[in-house]
């Protein structure tokens, strides 16, 4: 199975694209016309291309979404959120088996080996 996300083209590229379909849009009968014309001139899908255009308006203002650097940092957040979670996790099943034997036994036991071994 391929990866999820291939990036085969640059960030260069997608943003000429981009900004291909943005500048020609006007000169096609639609916009999907554009994007298809010019996904085929450099190689990608048209859908993808579509998805690149949507983005960039998204991260412009001019699309109403939530920005890439924010969707980025949302994810990262959501990672470390995960994995602190996770860490809680751990501790708590470490300090319940911990409790599970009161400290005045712990402590009772050793002095007892103690006190034998040092006569």
């Amino acid at each position: 199975m391929t990866s999820k996300t291939t990036n085969k083209f640059s960030p260069e590229v997608r943003a000429r694209a981009v900004r291909m379909v943005t500048e020609h849009e006007a000169e096609y009968s639609s916009r999907w016309a554009a994007v298809s014309s010019i996904a085929a001139k450099i190689g990608c899908l048209a859908h993808t291309l579509h998805e690149w255009v949507k983005k960039a308006e998204v991260d412009s203002g001019k699309r109403a979404g939530l920005p890439s650097d924010v969707a980025e940092k949302m994810k990262a957040l959501e990672r470390e959120n995960r994995e602190l979670r996770h860490a809680n996790e751990i501790l708590r099943k470490a300090s319940a088996y911990f409790a599970q034997a009161p400290f005045s036994e712990c402590k009772h036991s050793l002095v007892g080996q103690g006190s034998s071994t040092a006569h």
